[in-house]
């Protein structure tokens, strides 16, 4: 039997954690099918961004990365953020469907919304975070994260 998604309560909104895959601290989720990770946003970055309606890469794909090497920028109606490799490795393919029109992000995020197939250049998931650690660490940084929100985060 499969044990049921971790949910992390962000004041009215629950963002499931599904425990079928692993995170990164900055917000991706990994899954693994063989030697290659597809990656998406967890709900919590979604939640955060709001409404995903552009995304851009600036990279090829096939492409060699180093950890937290910037790949390209996804605009919401909150902000544009830069999307970072989660670690070194491969980027193999984009997930054509989200260029086109990236409202899957919002809607079937852990589903059709993936954005990229990724083989990590050393096979341990050692730099992932389990879903009870991810779990942890948006609980240990939730208030600073509501602060920011509120634009009460002096960033110096």
């Amino acid at each position: 039997m499969t044990e049921p998604d971790l949910i992390f309560a962000m004041g009215s909104y629950d963002a499931r954690i599904p425990r079928d895959r692993h995170y990164t601290d900055n917000h991706l989720w990994m899954k693994r099918g063989d030697d290659v990770f597809t990656v998406g946003f967890t709900a919590y970055s979604v939640r955060l961004l709001q409404d995903v309606y552009f995304l851009d890469w600036q990279i090829d794909e096939d492409t060699e990365v180093t950890r937290r090497q910037p790949l390209g920028e996804i605009e919401s109606s909150k902000a544009v953020s830069a999307l970072a490799a989660p670690m070194a490795g491969r980027v193999l393919t984009f997930n054509p469907a989200v260029l086109d029109d990236p409202s899957a992000i919002n809607t079937d995020g852990y589903g059709d919304g993936w954005l990229y197939r990724f083989r990590p250049a050393d096979a341990s998931e050692s730099e992932l975070l389990t879903p009870d650690e991810y779990l942890t660490h948006l609980e240990a940084n939730w208030e600073k994260t509501q602060r920011m929100i509120k634009g009460q985060v002096n960033t110096d």
